[in-house]
């Protein structure tokens, strides 16, 4: 094992050296490496249509380059020695060994809201009906992070409320200077100072909401919000960090989102990255109207699919992403959930739970009842364009709370599954009519 472990850091110390030389063959040629590394089919087939797609000098490539010669140092090293050959390859090793010896499979990444405390009250907030009081302590966050890299899980999601006022959140990502975190933030709170302490740690990587430009942004966030926003990424790409967006899709906006001046817009700003959430009817006064129709989702899929292969910058849509991942990924299958309070729940927007993580390892969470129910029925769906257990199988998430016993984990959070019932079970109806063809 040990002589395995020496031989796979040599060989991609080479790939870095490579990376970081920025030339179009030598960045291919560190893919080819990184390609051995693959353990799954999938992984090799991703790999080789990047390296496609670089060999094809495609926008990919000049994403890849930018990130290489505009970001910071710590930044650059970071996401390759921490995402790249810290969570993706040596701890799927880890994961994969973990399980052979243990019976129990750890996910990729974890979810985690310290504290659900937030300075702005946006409407349709899938967080905003949590209490704001409890609060996830410096002591179980970095116990939830020891005993996952143990496992081999060295990629982290903070989101919230809105992480930043959670006072020890810096601290964190210092302690855990190996492991690659991603935090989902309303962007107010970074200035120019901030903004260059997260440049010196380099392991943290803001993924900054909006809902468009000034007048969607404004609409749900408030006035002055969308300024706050652009000066954050300004500071933010000055000081070389990698950064990006968060949009929530709703019925009114899903068309501008998906539009290219919106994306051309964002790349300009500095974003790497951008991931696309569909609304869903939960937290601060659920509205079943924001939810975007079948036919729009189907649309968003077949606008960014375009996108992808034309702007540098790296798109991850959720739910029309779920042929990329074979469906649901919730339930422990590739993450899960930890709120503020510690209940685990299969996913940010499943707001249910049978274990609280205060009094409970990362071990047995995984083994629990609720994520047993929910791994053995995914995928939910043959067409993986209809993944989610909440608006596309909403049976199955009625089936696994049942069985369990899974309580909800805040007031109304149970409406999902009752006085809302009936127009998401239409609403599946109605999506699988728009997607058959496609799946």
């Amino acid at each position: 094992m040990f002589r395995k472990n020496f031989i796979a850091r040599f060989l991609l110390r080479r790939m870095v050296k490579l990376v970081f030389s920025a030339s179009d063959r030598n960045i291919i040629r560190a893919l080819k490496i990184f390609d051995k590394f693959m353990l799954t089919p999938r992984g090799h087939e991703y790999v080789r249509y990047g390296i496609r797609l670089f060999e094809q000098k495609a926008p990919p490539l000049q994403l890849a380059k930018r990130l290489i010669t505009q970001t910071s140092p710590t930044c650059r090293d970071a996401l390759v020695n921490n995402f790249f050959i810290n969570a993706i390859v040596l701890g799927a090793r880890q994961r994969q060994r973990y399980e052979k010896e243990r019976g129990v499979r750890p996910p990729f990444f974890i979810v985690m809201s310290p504290t659900m405390r937030c300075n702005l009250r946006c409407y349709g907030c899938y967080a905003g009906e949590y209490e704001k009081e409890p609060e996830l302590s410096f002591e179980i966050m970095d116990r939830v992070i020891r005993e996952g890299k143990e496992m081999g899980i060295y990629f982290y999601t903070i989101s919230g409320g809105e992480p930043f006022v959670w006072r020890d959140l810096l601290s964190l990502f210092e302690k855990h200077n190996d492991c690659a975190f991603q935090i989902y933030t309303n962007g107010t709170l970074i200035d120019r100072e901030m903004a260059n302490r997260l440049v010196k740690l380099g392991n943290v990587a803001p993924a900054i909401s909006v809902e468009g430009f000034r007048e969607q942004t404004e609409e749900r966030r408030g006035k002055g919000i969308y300024q706050r926003i652009m000066e954050a990424m300004d500071a933010l790409q000055e000081e070389g960090a990698v950064f990006g967006f968060s949009a929530t899709a709703t019925r009114y906006n899903i068309d501008l989102l998906s539009r290219e001046e919106f994306i051309e817009h964002y790349i300009a700003k500095g974003c790497s990255f951008g991931w696309y959430f569909i609304y869903i009817p939960i937290g601060r006064l659920p509205n079943l109207d924001l939810m975007p129709s079948p036919e729009q989702r189907n649309q968003l899929r077949e606008r960014l699919s375009v996108i992808k292969l034309k702007k540098p910058i790296f798109i991850g849509d959720f739910w029309n992403d779920g042929s990329l991942v074979g469906g649901c990924i919730s339930g422990g299958r590739r993450y899960f959930h930890i709120n503020s309070k510690g209940d685990v729940e299969p996913c940010v927007f499943v707001h249910f739970a049978v274990d609280n993580i205060k009094n409970k390892s990362l071990e047995e969470v995984l083994k629990s009842p609720f994520f047993t129910e929910i791994k053995k029925r995914q995928p939910f769906n043959e067409n993986h364009l209809m993944p989610c257990m909440i608006i596309d199988n909403p049976q199955i998430l009625r089936e696994v709370v049942k069985i369990s016993g899974a309580y909800p984990t805040h007031e109304g959070a149970a409406s999902i599954l009752e006085e809302f019932a009936p127009h998401l079970d239409t609403y599946a109806r109605q999506m699988k009519q728009v997607v058959s063809p496609h799946k």
